[in-house]
């Protein structure tokens, strides 16, 4: 049987009632579950331990936790919503009635699937905890796949491929989305995964031996100008995301530059750059290939300087260069900061600025009413902070027909992002392959509505024109402009043909 201990382990900072609160729904899941197996004949308490403990990995707080212990016994047990209050509180019970309201996917039948990930985007929306117990949920279900009926294990990787491993990476949770990704493209493509597998071997051994030859001459360079303070170690590029790359490089791994890069992790954003010109002074860089995520920060709040340099030895490394709350970021997202208050004894911090409606997110006490019924009820929060894609998100599941709801979802929300910028550099997030039109409409329905012409980085385009990543737009508006049926065809985005479609049949 699992140690609770092991959890602990996981966790600083833990006062003595957070251990006691852990380990009362440990023991209250260990009874309740007792006599409970999975398909793989293991107790069932050791799925609920490996998702409590993913949880402490990603620094969730004890309550999170502890619903992670709890989140099947509603379903699967004799414990009644009304145990769990008695027993915790109404908060943990609000968290694992989340869950079990998001129940398990059904996979016969498009409107019970789509019904199922409509509850998920609603849960996201009133308290985004939910969302990632549930993500540690079905990371254990992957890791245990190979125990699941053949004619299951297609559908249920396929969905994961599909819909929680975009949801992670939108919500910036590298850790889980690299291993959901990966363990996915294992069933979805075995025959690619295994190449891909071989290639990435091969790649990385050739790699490490200029890597480990660089990182000495690296350390010399950046002490001669005073930088002791920073730490490297390297980043391995996750299979799936090798493998989409790869297709767009025509399946030449001699393309690829970063199946292994050097992380360099500094104290300070000054640093960041200070380090950069350091490298850019001591090796040449490749053209075209250095990012700064720092000053753009990626749709999921990634920050990082990337540069790929030539090691002056015939190889080519990419290095990525952050400050340690960025490297965090980069592979606990949003979690980092929903678990903050508690792993940080209320102590003031800078939050990265794209994360804070987070917040907005997570209930707290005075959001709970018991209402005039007695049954628990959540009084939703303002969420003007929140990121429009998570708003947009609910609000579209609410009217989406349920023939084009997947499909929309996959192509609006959780497909590759590109970043354009209005004329004052403000950023605006959508679908790659979006148009001038979809742009528009992203602005404003009264924009979209009255475009008459466009300028894409200063010179006059089409409104049928793709947007490249960077682009700066601007629209160019008259009153008597009006949307046609020939712009359906060049929008890439449902709220953009939604607007069209509505527009033209009032004006009929």
């Amino acid at each position: 049987m699992p140690q609770i201990k092991e959890i602990f382990s996981l966790l600083s900072n833990l006062a003595d009632k957070d251990k006691e609160l852990i380990q009362k729904a440990y023991d209250f899941a260990v009874v309740a579950h007792e006599g409970h197996e999975r398909k793989n004949g293991e107790p069932y308490l050791n799925h609920l331990f490996a998702t409590a403990e993913t949880l402490a990995e990603l620094g969730m707080g004890p309550i999170t936790i502890s619903a992670g212990l709890l989140h099947d016994a509603i379903e699967d047990t004799d414990a009644k919503p009304e145990d769990i209050e008695k027993e915790f509180d109404k908060e943990i019970l609000f968290l694992v009635e989340g869950v079990t309201k998001l129940g398990h996917i059904k996979y016969h039948g498009t409107s019970r699937h789509n019904e199922s990930l409509r509850k998920l985007f609603v849960a996201m929306s009133q308290d985004i905890r939910v969302l990632i117990i549930k993500l540690c949920d079905r990371l254990h279900n992957m890791r245990t796949l190979e125990h699941v009926p053949k004619e299951k294990q297609l559908r249920i990787a396929t969905e994961t491929l599909e819909i929680y491993a975009p949801i992670a990476y939108r919500l910036g949770i590298k850790k889980l989305q690299r291993e959901l990704e990966d363990l996915s493209f294992s069933y979805v493509n075995p025959e690619d995964f295994k190449k891909v597998q071989k290639l990435s071997k091969i790649k990385r051994v050739e790699q490490e031996a200029h890597l480990d030859k660089f990182r000495k001459s690296l350390k010399k360079e950046l002490s001669k100008d005073g930088v002791i303070d920073f730490h490297t170690d390297n980043r391995v590029k996750g299979l799936y995301s090798l493998f989409k790359k790869l297709k767009r490089k025509e399946l030449d791994i001699e393309k690829v530059y970063d199946v292994l890069a050097l992380r360099i992790v500094v104290p300070t954003i000054s640093d960041c750059y200070k380090v950069l010109g350091i490298i850019h002074g001591a090796w040449r860089p490749l053209p075209g290939r250095i990012k700064d995520y720092i000053a753009f920060p990626k749709t999921n709040g990634y920050q990082s300087i990337h540069t790929t340099i030539f090691t002056g030895d015939g190889g080519i490394i990419e290095i990525q260069i952050k400050t340690d709350q960025m490297y965090r970021e980069s592979e606990y997202g949003i979690a980092s900061h929903v678990g903050y208050k508690w792993k940080q004894n209320n102590q003031q911090k800078k939050f990265n600025p794209d994360l804070l409606w987070v917040n907005k997110l997570i209930p707290t006490n005075k959001h709970w009413d018991d209402g005039a019924t007695g049954n628990l009820t959540y009084k939703a929060r303002a969420t003007t902070d929140v990121p429009r894609w998570v708003k947009e998100l609910v609000d579209y599941q609410k009217e989406a027909r349920d023939d084009k709801f997947l499909d929309d979802i996959k192509s609006d929300f959780l497909d590759e992002r590109i970043f354009v910028f209005t004329p004052k550099g403000d950023v605006i997030d959508l679908p790659k392959n979006s148009s001038v039109i979809d742009f528009a409409f992203s602005i404003h329905s009264d924009i979209g509505e009255h475009t008459a012409g466009a300028k894409v980085n200063g010179k006059f385009v089409t409104l049928q024109t793709i947007l490249k990543n960077g682009d700066r737009v601007e629209i160019e508006t008259k009153k008597g402009a009006k949307p046609s049926y020939k712009w359906l065809e060049h929008c890439k985005t449902t709220m953009a043909r939604r607007h069209i479609n509505h527009y033209i049949e009032t004006k009929k």
